[in-house]
């Protein structure tokens, strides 16, 4: 935790989150963010991928949480937009924004709130009947909205990597996938991915959101 830095460059994306430990690919071809790699790629490669609350200006207002990660693999297409492949390091906190000549935004952040995120997350604590009631709610959920999913795939997973996985592909919205992003624990996580799922599969499901 002590070699990540004080201060990173952001990706604002609405409606994604990324965890610890997750390995994501982005397509990068906006002007500011194609700068923004080319940095990265000079330096730590590390960047922060964070949702704005909203995504009506050039420069919206932003979660306070978001999760720092490294740049793994990177490849240019012929159109020049970037393939990246991004693996996550751990949440941060905002501290404040920082003037920059860049295109793209940077703030310093504060990573011991989430010092755990440098641990394994211990999955015998949760009950496997739990995991198995989770993972058949995102069954239902996913083919109600027409997602294709090969779930032979996450057989491969420990519990952690399997929802982690699930909430960032997830329908859920901006601020369920917030509530998700900043839970402190696995627990407490499951407990509101319980509590979003019942709510998304419940006959009286109407634009509703957990709090």
């Amino acid at each position: 935790m002590n070699n990540l830095p004080k201060e990173i460059p952001i990706f604002p994306l609405p409606n994604f989150i990324i965890f610890p430990n997750s390995i994501v690919p982005l397509n990068i071809f906006e002007r500011r963010y194609i700068e923004m790699i080319n940095d990265c790629m000079k330096g730590n490669r590390i960047f922060g991928v964070i949702q704005p609350k909203d995504n009506k200006t050039n420069k919206p207002g932003l979660y306070q949480i978001g999760c720092a990660g490294k740049i793994t693999s990177f490849n240019e297409t012929d159109d020049g937009r970037y393939l990246i492949v991004v693996s996550g390091l751990s949440r941060f906190r905002i501290l404040n924004e920082n003037e920059t000549n860049k295109l793209y935004r940077k703030v310093s952040v504060d990573f011991k709130e989430f010092s755990n995120d440098f641990k394994s997350e211990i999955t015998e604590s949760i009950d496997e009947d739990d995991f198995n009631n989770i993972l058949n709610d995102f069954k239902i959920l996913f083919d109600r909205q027409g997602y294709l999913i090969n779930w032979n795939e996450f057989q491969k997973n420990d519990f952690a990597q399997t929802i982690n996985t699930l909430s960032m592909a997830s329908p859920f919205s901006t601020e369920e996938k917030q509530i998700l992003l900043e839970s402190k624990s696995l627990e407490q996580r499951k407990n509101k991915l319980n509590q979003i799922l019942s709510l998304y599969l419940s006959d009286r499901f109407k634009n509703k959101t957990i709090q």
